[in-house]
């Protein structure tokens, strides 16, 4: 599955300014509000029009109610997905699924129609060496989607453009490369977990790793040394993003270190995403504390990171009939931007 943008944000000091796809809001003022900081974790918020009418279900929200199914293929980096209910269903690049064979991170952003038949959606393992049931959970379908990829680290190796040799992935299995890309990548992904939950055990004061699959990051995020300590974060930032109903997006800095951002089309979905993501940001937090800080970044500064992913250098390649991404990469930062006709569904920016 791949995807596409046409910028649209373009930044100038302090003042952004978003500019609609199809159905998305009208063009307004955007603005940055922050920082809000707890410990060494650092927020602003986007704000910005707001698309009217429902959000999607999350994929979160639709598989605990069964209105999705999200399949084993025998292809470890490949899963099939399926929209049985009447609702749109949003799926964020990173949203980790637990069960099948292996726990997998998914690759791609992306709105599921209502009834929407067998997709094909590109995925890879954040749980190494297992291929078999775990427990009493299903071999062949995925249960929840409760968390998402912790890690600046692995969302870059899971999305960011490779050397053209290998540039394979983007285009689909049966271009030459395809092969040496997933690799590379999977392995990039794989010692992203090892060093995630080395970090974590370091700071939470007790391993994480769960007996019953040490290699996987899902069981590790559910540590409950882990969880408690993520409490704190999530009470001192979470009620911010939630005042104001033009809030459509966020960016997060680590330690004085500028992170990521992600933008929706409207503060519904926004709201929707914004409990899980903080869950995501304070984990990453949680496991580069000690390292060394600095000040928060000014809204100037943060401006700039996102001014500058937009302006990247681009490419666009088809997801499906009606979805297409757009990568940029700026010198500094990388942009992700899901469109369909109707309008944006999901702008993502990472620090290099």
């Amino acid at each position: 599955m791949r995807w596409s943008l046409l910028a649209a944000i373009s930044a100038s000091p302090l003042v952004l300014s978003v500019f609609a796809f199809g159905a998305a809001p009208s063009p307004g003022p955007t603005r940055l509000s922050g920082p809000v900081t707890h410990e060494n974790l650092t927020v602003y918020f986007i704000h910005g029009p707001s698309a009217p009418g429902k959000a999607p279900l999350t994929l979160e929200e639709a598989l605990a109610k069964r209105t999705v199914e999200v399949r084993e293929t025998g292809n470890v980096n490949q899963l099939e997905i399926e929209n049985l209910g009447e609702d749109e269903v949003f799926i964020q690049s990173g949203d980790i699924v637990k069960g099948g064979q292996q726990d997998r991170a998914l690759m791609v952003s992306l709105v599921l129609p209502s009834k929407s038949g067998r997709i094909a959606i590109d995925s890879f393992c954040v749980e190494q060496g297992r291929w078999s049931a775990r427990g009493g959970e299903d071999v062949r379908r995925f249960s929840s989607a409760t968390a998402h990829v912790p890690s600046r680290e692995m969302k870059i190796a899971l999305r960011a453009p490779k050397a053209p040799a290998v540039a394979g992935l983007f285009a689909g299995s049966s271009r030459p490369g395809y092969a040496a890309e997933t690799g590379i990548r999977q392995s990039e992904v794989w010692d992203g977990v090892r060093k995630m939950q080395n970090r974590l055990t370091e700071n939470v004061g007790s391993t994480v790793s769960a007996a019953q699959s040490p290699s996987s990051l899902q069981l590790a995020l559910e540590n409950d040394k882990l969880v408690a300590l993520q409490r704190d974060y999530i009470d001192a930032l979470k009620a911010p993003g939630e005042t104001d109903d033009d809030i459509i997006g966020y960016v997060f800095a680590v330690n004085g270190k500028l992170n990521s951002a992600d933008l929706y089309p409207s503060n519904a979905l926004f709201r929707k995403m914004w409990g899980k993501l903080l869950r995501s940001s304070a984990t990453e937090a949680i496991g580069h504390k000690g390292e060394a800080s600095e000040a928060a970044p000014s809204i100037e500064t943060v401006t700039t990171f996102l001014a500058d992913a937009e302006r990247g250098r681009g490419s666009q390649k088809a997801l499906t009939a009606d979805l297409t991404l757009d990568t940029r990469e700026g010198e500094k930062a990388y942009y992700f931007e899901t469109t369909r006709a109707s309008g944006w569904l999901h702008r993502n920016y990472l620090a290099k």
